[in-house]
C-alpha cells in the first residue's frame, strides 16, 4: 500500500512538473507577442532556438561550453579541498582557529567580483583569474560546513575513542570524517552552483572564451537571443555540476534512509 502511494505521488510529481513546463515554453514562445513585447527586448522561443542552432556552427557554441565547463570543474574541485581542509583544520584545533578565523572572515566579506580585475592584472587574460575567483566562492560554504559539523561531533564518542587507546589520526578517519561527510556534501551542493557564478564573473570582467565571453559579446551586439542561449547553456553547466554531487552523494552516503514520498 505505502509503495503504491508512493509511486501515485511520484507520478503525480512528475506529470505536474511537465506541465508547467509545457506552461513556460509555450509561455515563452507566444507570451511576448501577446502583450506587446518588442523581439529586441524579450525574444520568442523559436528565435532564441534558431539563435542556438547558429552559434553552434558559427560562434563555436560548444567549444565555449567546453572551456567554461573545464574551469567550473576546476574551480569547484580546488575550492572544495581547500574549503574541507581548512574546515576540518580549525575544528581540529582551536588555535588554529582563533589564528585563522578573522582572515578567512576578512576575505569572505569582500566582495569576490572585486577580486577579479585584480587577478587579471596579475595573470593576464587566461583561465586562471576565472579559476580563481570560482575558487574563492566555492571555499567559505564548504569550510563552513565542514566546520560546523566537526564542531558538533558527540564528544563522548572522542572520549570513548581514546578510552580505548585510539590515536588522534584514527579519531578523525573513523569517527569526526565520516560524520562529517552530509554536511560536507551539503556545502558541495552550495558550491557547484556558485563555481558557475564565479567563472562566469571572471569571464565577464576579462575573457575571449568561454560563456561569458558570448555574454558580454551579445551584449554588445545587442543581440537578445544570443545572450539567452549563453544563460541557457550556463545553466546546463551548473546543472550538470550539481547532479554530479548529487549523485556522488547517493553513492558515498548510500547508508543513510531515502526520502519517503508517501507520508507515514
Amino acid at each position: 500500500m505505502q509503495e503504491g502511494n508512493q509511486r501515485s505521488m511520484l507520478r503525480r510529481g512528475v506529470a505536474a512538473s511537465l506541465a508547467l513546463l509545457v506552461a513556460f515554453l509555450a509561455a515563452a514562445e507566444w507570451g511576448p507577442g501577446l502583450v506587446g513585447i518588442p523581439p529586441f527586448i524579450l525574444p520568442p522561443l523559436s528565435a532564441i532556438a534558431a539563435e542556438g542552432v547558429r552559434m553552434w556552427s558559427v560562434s563555436h557554441l560548444m567549444f565555449h561550453t567546453g572551456v567554461t565547463f573545464a574551469e567550473v570543474i576546476a574551480g569547484f574541485a580546488l575550492g572544495s579541498l581547500l574549503g574541507a581542509f581548512i574546515g576540518y583544520l580549525l575544528g581540529m584545533s582551536p588555535i588554529a582557529e582563533l589564528a585563522l578565523s578573522p582572515y578567512i572572515l576578512a576575505l569572505q566579506i569582500a566582495p569576490k567580483v572585486a577580486f577579479a580585475p585584480l587577478f587579471i592584472l596579475w595573470m593576464g587574460f587566461t583561465v586562471y583569474p576565472k579559476i580563481l575567483v570560482a575558487v574563492l566562492i566555492v571555499f567559505f560554504p564548504v569550510m563552513v560546513n565542514v566546520l560546523t559539523a566537526v564542531r558538533t561531533i558527540d564528544p563522548d564518542l572522542v572520549n570513548l575513542a581514546r578510552a580505548f587507546t585510539a590515536s588522534r589520526a584514527q579519531v578523525f578517519w573513523k569517527i569526526e570524517f565520516p560524520a562529517s561527510m552530509p554536511a560536507m556534501f551539503a556545502g558541495l551542493r552550495i558550491g557547484s552552483t556558485l563555481a558557475v557564478v564565479g567563472v562566469v564573473v571572471g569571464e565577464l570582467v576579462g575573457g575571449n572564451q568561454g560563456l561569458g565571453y558570448l555574454l558580454s559579446f551579445g551584449e554588445g551586439q545587442a543581440n537578445t537571443p544570443m545572450v539567452f542561449v549563453a544563460i541557457f547553456m550556463l545553466t546546463v553547466v551548473g546543472g550538470i555540476a550539481y547532479l554530479a554531487v548529487i549523485l556522488a552523494e547517493r553513492r558515498v552516503l548510500h547508508y543513510l534512509p531515502a526520502r519517503s514520498w508517501g507520508g507515514e
